[in-house]
């Protein structure tokens, strides 16, 4: 236990803090603080005590300076097991010092800001308050080191509770909390800075706008959120950790049994999908596949015709939405066992009739923020890209066969392109303006996809458009389409036998368009 006599308190957040410092002067402890903490106290009438009156000397430096002394860092760090630290004190009238309450210069904040300047940056990078946190967490058996108001009351009650004493479990959580929070602090400056260079002039070249730039090192750290039962199979241990940025991983479950790992990774691929649409959208996921997408001018409708898809694989499969689950879109999807959901809300009503299905995950999303890197493990290392987020103009497309699409077939085209993006290579899909009718997915040729997609058929392919992810090799993938009634084609190009498919496609009579860009996802 760590009886609590003397704290210095150098906040940045000064929420909660003037009740915090009142409750501990109420305790009986000793006040020292600086700069524009120990002003707000004062301005309370909190007795506080200024550290320069500790230490001897005033703030300098424009602030640079304040807690960084051995009045400070003795009191601190002595340990109180060992006499000769204690004594070491008494030599020097150094006090000791029993809570360090402090949080850091919002560097971060400052960062994200548009416009920050290079010199505001640096200004930003707190050195006194690291230093007292790392200090304080070091000693941990004597000092409590408090490091977010989210914690004043906890303590406080502690406090009550044992006669101003701390307990070593409160002492020992604290302390991980503290160097988490340095660790977080300077990965954040490193990442930021790492954007910028300077030249042998002096002259400062900040790249941090630069959307396609990725960092010198990648920095991964996220909390675990979440315990999963196991991973892909029984035999694998699994969590789940998250930045709480938004996503499926940070959204909130409103119902139904925890979260499997195959439930997650599912879930996002059909929160992916589904970020792909303006109109009211559903999509039906099967092992990261979609077995069924739509676009409609309900959402209702949008579910009808995605689950009408592939209404067999459907079956146990996961659901995702680009707006509010409503009553009649919910009283569809019980009609059938669903796995999970994912939309950015559910009516009232929905969950009433969801309530009944006690076993059906419902998530509530909240919407990711764009351009976040894509990250993949291999063995011994990480895999990092920027997320795929193209979308089609239409005006930058290329009609290379002397059929033009008609207005319907473009509509097709454009919705398949869509859907085809998240599909495992080699990846096909059939589609109608504003329906996935089959996918063709994960097969070594694009001729077994065609011939895949095909087969798993339930709505009639006649008159449909066929969407491919990369290009065809051989004219072999549209001549196995075209035998199932298809009319258009739209894919990438860049194959060295583009002129035999395009001239295969004139043959059959096909309107193919060249997109210039790939959408492989293995």
């Amino acid at each position: 236990m760590a009886r609590i006599q003397r704290a210095l308190l150098s906040v940045t957040d000064k929420t909660g803090v003037i009740e915090f410092a009142q409750s501990l002067h109420n305790l009986g402890v000793e006040l020292i603080s600086t700069g524009g903490t120990a002003r707000a106290l004062q301005a309370a009438g909190i007795p506080v005590r200024e550290v320069a009156d500790v230490t001897g000397f005033p703030e300098m430096l424009d602030g640079r300076v304040k807690t960084i002394h051995p009045r400070v860092a003795g009191g601190v760090l002595a340990m109180r097991s060992k006499p000769e630290h204690l004594a070491a004190l008494a030599e020097h009238s150094i006090p000791l010092i029993d809570m360090v309450v402090v949080n850091l210069y919002q560097f971060e904040k400052v960062a994200a800001k548009a416009g920050a300047g290079f010199e505001e940056l640096i200004d930003n990078i707190d050195i006194g308050g690291p230093t007292m946190i790392r200090a304080a967490a070091k000693n941990w058996q004597d000092v409590a080191v408090v490091t977010s108001p989210d914690d004043y009351d906890a303590i406080l009650k502690e406090l009550v509770d044992h006669s101003g004493e701390l307990s070593e479990p409160t002492l020992w959580g604290l302390m991980q909390k503290a160097f988490a929070t340095t660790a977080a602090y300077d990965r954040a400056i490193s990442n930021r800075l790492a954007h910028v260079t300077v030249a042998q002039d002096g002259a400062v070249k900040d790249g941090a706008a630069d959307p396609e730039a990725l960092p010198a090192v990648l920095d991964i750290r996220a909390p675990r959120a979440l315990s999963l039962r196991y991973g892909e199979n029984p035999h694998q241990a699994a969590a789940l950790y998250s930045n709480r940025r938004g996503g499926i991983a940070a959204a909130e479950q409103l119902q139904g049994k925890e979260l499997s790992f195959n439930n997650l990774v599912d879930l996002d691929a059909a929160w992916q999908l589904i970020q792909e649409f303006d109109d009211p959208a559903a999509a039906v996921i099967k092992h990261t596949n979609p077995c069924g997408c739509a676009e409609s001018a309900s959402l209702a409708e949008s579910y009808r015709k995605a689950y009408e898809a592939d209404p067999i694989s459907a079956y146990g499969g996961v659901l995702s939405f680009n707006r509010p689950v409503d009553e009649e879109t919910a009283q569809e999807i019980t009609k059938t066992f669903m796995e999970a959901i994912a939309a950015p809300d559910y009516t009232a009503a929905a969950l009433k009739l969801f309530a009944a299905k006690k076993n059906l995950r419902l998530l509530k999303v909240l919407a990711t923020a764009p351009g976040e890197p894509v990250v993949k493990s291999i063995t011994g290392g990480y895999l990092v890209q920027t997320p795929d987020v193209h979308r089609l103009d239409r005006i930058h497309a290329e009609v290379k066969t002397k059929r033009q699409p008609t207005e319907e077939e473009w509509r097709a085209l454009e919705f398949g392109w869509k859907v085809v993006k998240h599909v495992k290579s080699n990846a096909i899909v059939y589609a109608r303006a504003g329906q996935s009718i089959s996918a063709g997915a994960g097969q070594t040729s694009r001729v077994d996809s065609v011939k895949v997609g095909a087969m798993k058929a339930i709505l009639q392919l006649t008159g449909t458009v066929l969407a491919s992810d990369a290009f065809f090799p051989f004219p072999d993938g549209v001549e196995e389409a075209a035998k199932h009634g298809i009319t258009a084609v739209i894919q990438p190009g860049g194959s060295v036998r583009d002129n035999e498919v395009i001239a295969a496609a004139d043959r059959l009579g096909l309107a193919m368009v060249f997109t210039g860009l790939r959408h492989f996802r293995h």
